[in-house]
């Protein structure tokens, strides 16, 4: 009878210990989930979160909870195609998928310079940028993503400061089709207006805009 207490309180206090290593973002961020194939997420967007350009591994830090949790949903549904992604937003259950967004959510951010969007583009890349290309139905990529690429709510996320070789990777996949979790289609039928050229002219525009010094 005593064996069978311990074992349920062991298996309570299991219990407990786990919903709370569930729940510590953080940890989950730095270490990996509970499941097998949870890996950390450290190893590729770097300890604070703000990505690894060189490899093309996008910044976390300061993108809207609301926005990473349903990318890693899609990782798990399969909307969004990734080899390393995808097992691993399966592997991570729904608490700690809530709390590792709202974990990158609180991470520090850079701060991008201000820009409007009468500045006067000069070139033709910075112009399908700013103003689109109303003629092939383009519209101007901050018409959605806000000044500079900054980001907008949950549904648009921060161009600028990321990678070019992240945001490649993306415009790529929502011509080929292996993204497609977005409404009615919008970035698909952008991407796939986009050539070659402009889509790494694009890229590497948001990726090079300015940051700001922290205060």
């Amino acid at each position: 009878m005593m064996s069978l207490e311990r074992a349920l309180v062991g298996g309570a206090l299991w219990l407990l210990l786990g919903n709370a290593y569930a729940l510590d973002g953080n940890r989950i961020f730095t270490e990996g989930g509970s499941q097998p194939g949870a890996m950390p997420c450290v190893a590729c967007h770097g300890a604070d979160g703000l990505g690894l350009a060189a490899a093309g591994f996008p910044r976390l830090a300061g993108l809207p909870a609301q926005y990473v949790r349903r990318q890693l949903a899609d990782y798990a549904s399969g909307a969004r195609s990734h080899p390393v992604m995808q097992p691993l937003a399966s592997a991570l259950t729904d608490a700690e998928i809530a709390a590792l967004s709202d974990a990158v959510a609180a991470m520090p951010a850079p701060m991008i310079a201000a820009a409007t969007r009468s500045e006067m583009p000069a070139n033709p890349i910075q112009k399908l940028a700013l103003q689109g290309a109303w003629e092939r139905q383009i519209p101007a990529c901050v018409s959605c993503h806000g000044p500079a690429g900054v980001g907008v709510g949950d549904a648009f996320p921060p161009l600028a400061g990321q990678p070019a070789a992240y945001l490649v990777a993306q415009l790529n996949a929502w011509q080929n089709g292996t993204r497609r979790n977005d409404p009615n289609d919008l970035m698909g039928h952008i991407a796939k207006a986009l050539p070659p050229d402009e889509v790494q002219g694009v890229a590497h525009y948001f990726a090079s805009l300015p940051l700001e010094a922290k205060p």
